[in-house]
């Protein structure tokens, strides 16, 4: 997921909504870490859970890091109106986990991750690790030619 972070970070530019949707625990965090490692961003990358949000600073020209938790939040965009997502969008890489049917009115272009684990342990590899299966959805003008294929890993 590390890995997958870092490759994704490659494609993203200022103003890029992420959003990442998966089961608790199918690496989200992880996948955010790699997002900031590959954006060269100050700052262990954990997760925002209690504090809702982090922002990472750019350590050199590139966008900071905005990494949101909307885990406890119930409601919609209402509800975190108060972290001034709309204000730090346009320059940074805002990345919102569980972020799905709640902050899509921020862009009409995003970028929707949905992280899922093996279902079976038949699945899992012969060394025990829990491999994932990963969706790249890209909405909007902003997504329509880039290639997402070029971050798999």
């Amino acid at each position: 997921m590390v890995e997958l972070g870092r490759r994704l970070a490659g494609l993203l530019r200022p103003g890029d909504l992420v959003l990442l949707s998966g089961d608790l625990g199918a690496g989200k965090t992880t996948l955010t870490r790699g997002l900031g490692e590959g954006l060269g961003v100050r700052g262990a990358v954990t997760s925002p859970t209690f504090v809702i949000a982090r922002v990472h600073p750019p350590l050199g020209d590139g966008p900071p890091l905005v990494h949101v938790d909307a885990y406890r939040l119930g409601g919609g965009l209402e509800e975190m109106e108060d972290l001034d997502l709309d204000v730090a969008l346009p320059e940074s890489v805002v990345v919102v986990e569980w972020g799905e049917d709640r902050v899509e009115e921020l862009a009409d272009d995003r970028l929707h991750v949905v992280i899922h684990r093996a279902a079976t342990e038949a699945e899992s590899g012969p060394d025990g690790r829990d491999p994932r299966v990963v969706e790249l959805r890209g909405v909007g003008a902003r997504w329509h030619d880039v290639d997402l294929g070029a971050a798999r890993v």
